[in-house]
């Protein structure tokens, strides 16, 4: 602390969702550490003692006892060690249920200070199990112990009035009034933030930049520690990213999906000297505010903004390549956690030479890369049946060779056709009931496939299927984990191309001969030259129309004539008005009538902001009807100019 210079930490520890004893120890080894680098605090994630991704199970009392006693035996382990840190887990107080934040020092707790924007919105669903906290600071009872309680406490050096800091959590920075802003205003010149960040695509600049613009307006020094590996991937998954920024300049940062602590080197003395610089930085009451009001006629204005006609796809090279390469390291994240979790080192998947199963193949392979694990753990079982290819055959096999996988080939045409013969089907009529006998023969066979060597079954469906209920019911619409449920078609292409640049040239010609072919479920025989019959995009339309209608139908809840008026933009010369609106009648009748599909998908990881998990992200009743949705289309009359 010699010239106003505070070492601090941010630390992530590997947890086990529920597993208290588990997580104190690895939060005690990380005190222990932290202290002997010379930390004077030490900031660890939000209810990092059982696990952010409890779910339901913050509601049963054994986890909070646990909780509880782990506290407490983290303050009987740690002491001795000359270091405060700050601590979250839920705490019930007067039948009410907290997510908290404790501060501690040589074995006591300073304090509780409880969370106060409480998300209830997408995959986040606090509000099922938490009361949001008061500001108001009162005495409480903790295991026989008082304690205070309440937001509006800050924490301050009696020999060095400088070292003063206060706390909030996660979502309390991301609201427009922050608990920080008091907390700066009232003298403190660190704050503290314990949270549980999930990891969504281009959401770390973005935490980033407002951690950076929170510690600069405010003049103080901000630590950040987020949850990381460990947490339940159901339907999420965390990178640890760990931040620690004075004055608008990010001090350090630490590598995402790594865990560990970080630490940084504050000057307390030069924060506070800015802040005697800056009086707008002084505290005070707001004086009442009064708003003024004006008239604005509404008038439809021609637009000269563009809009990208591939939303989920960044622009640019460079950050594509960054883009790609992060989404499949949380998609490899994700499916490392789970098998990890459950103990399992095969995994199966249907390989069918196409787009999304080959992505799927590459996230495993990676996954068991980051596990150690030889790759003939990963069986790929082509299926071949009437509508196969050779092209699309030697493509799954080659991919599954070049990768160590253990290949397998399952012809199910005799299955198939004794299926036929069981329900009194003529396989000549070629109808829904043809193929969907295929569709539904396949995963039989993956699933037991699984229990006969232990394993899963990967999902490989994407998420632009998912919302155009591209998908057989039962059929290849179920798995035991799906690592593509959240990457829409446009960008699966960008991923695969993206690795076959990295990749040796003999399975980079196989990478890109599979970007070469039509998109097809192969469930009608081919053409007479063997050429593929059957093109998805002929069926429903073009996916990177349909995308762009999801990502602004899910992300924003765009209308459909708002929606229509940019995609006559963004489709300027591409697609004719007419055609586009087509498609759009299509979009939104097959979203809403195949949603009894999505209402019962198997877990898989968020990489976007866009996403249809039944369990976060959409919710949407499976009998909800499409008809005011068309009926605003039906009014349109396409013009490019409209």
């Amino acid at each position: 602390m010699k010239d106003g210079f505070l070492k601090i930490a941010c630390a992530t520890p590997d947890v086990h969702v529920a597993d208290c004893a588990y997580n104190r120890e690895q939060i005690v080894r990380m005190m222990q550490e932290a202290a002997h680098a010379g930390a004077a605090l030490t900031v660890f994630p939000e209810l990092c003692i059982t696990g952010y991704t409890c779910l339901d199970l913050f509601l049963q009392d054994t986890l909070l006892e646990g909780a509880l006693d782990a506290l407490f035996d983290i303050l009987k382990q740690t002491e001795e060690l000359d270091m405060l840190a700050v601590i979250g887990l839920p705490i019930a107080v007067d039948g009410k249920l907290y997510n908290c934040a404790a501060v501690c020092q040589s074995g006591q707790i300073l304090g509780i200070v409880p969370k106060l924007n409480i998300p209830n919105y997408g995959e986040f669903q606090e509000l099922r199990y938490f009361t949001p906290g008061n500001r108001m600071v009162r005495h409480c009872s903790i295991h026989g112990r008082t304690c205070p309680m309440g937001a509006d406490m800050r924490f301050s050096c009696v020999d060095m009035p400088e070292f003063s800091f206060g706390v909030e959590i996660c979502e309390d920075v991301w609201v427009g009034a922050s608990p920080s802003d008091r907390l700066a205003a009232q003298g403190a010149v660190l704050i503290v933030n314990l949270s549980a960040s999930d990891e969504t695509i281009g959401k770390a600049a973005y935490r980033k930049k407002i951690i950076e613009a929170k510690s600069g307006s405010l003049f103080c020094a901000y630590a950040y520690a987020d949850a990381g590996i460990g947490e339940s991937t159901t339907d999420m998954v965390f990178a640890g990213h760990n931040l620690i920024a004075e004055s608008g300049t990010t001090l350090a940062e630490a590598k995402r999906f790594a865990g560990g602590i970080l630490y940084g080197d504050i000057d307390i003395q030069k924060l506070t000297a800015e802040r005697r610089r800056t009086n707008t930085s002084h505290g005070a009451e707001e004086p009442a505010f009064v708003v003024e009001y004006f008239d604005y006629p509404i008038r439809e204005t021609r637009l000269e903004r563009q809009f990208p006609a591939t939303p989920f796809v960044p622009a640019g090279k460079s950050e594509l390549d960054d883009r790609c390469g992060e989404i499949l390291q949380m998609q490899a994240v994700g499916l490392m956690t789970r098998l990890r979790h459950i103990h399992c080192q095969d995994v199966v998947i249907g390989l069918s030479g196409g787009l999304d199963s080959t992505l799927a193949l590459i996230v495993t392979v990676m996954a068991y890369d980051r596990l150690g694990l030889p790759h003939h753990g990963i069986h790929a079982i082509t299926m071949p049946c009437f509508g196969t290819t050779d092209r699309t055959y030697r493509n799954a096999c080659a991919l599954a060779k070049a990768y160590g996988a253990d290949l397998r080939e399952i012809p199910i045409r005799d299955s198939v056709m004794q299926h036929f013969a069981d329900i009194g089907h003529d396989p000549d009529c070629h109808d829904v009931t043809y193929e969907n006998g295929q569709a539904r023969e396949r995963p039989q066979v993956l699933m037991d496939f699984a229990n006969q060597c232990g394993g899963i079954v990967i999902g490989t469906g994407d998420l632009s299927e998912l919302a155009l209920g591209w998908a057989t019911y039962n059929g290849d619409h179920m798995s035991m984990y799906g690592v593509n449920a959240s990457v829409p078609k446009t960008l699966v292409r960008y991923l695969v191309a993206h690795r076959a640049e990295q990749s040796e040239e003999a399975l980079r010609s196989v990478l890109l001969d599979v970007l070469d072919t039509p998109v097809s479920p192969e469930l009608l025989p081919p053409e007479e030259n063997g050429e593929i019959r059957q093109k998805t995009e002929d069926l429903v339309g073009p996916y990177l129309l349909h995308d762009f209608f999801l990502y602004h139908m899910v992300r924003f809840g765009m209308s459909p004539k708002k929606i229509f008026r940019m995609a006559c933009i963004a489709f300027d010369g591409q697609f004719a008005p007419d055609v586009i609106l087509k498609w759009e009648r299509k979009f939104y009748w097959r979203f809403f009538s195949q949603q009894f599909k999505r209402s019962c998908l198997p877990d898989g990881v968020k990489i976007g902001s866009v996403t249809l998990s039944p369990r976060g992200d959409w919710r949407m009743p499976s009998d909800a009807c499409a008809a005011l949705w068309l009926a605003e289309l039906e009014q349109l009359f396409p013009q490019k100019d409209a």
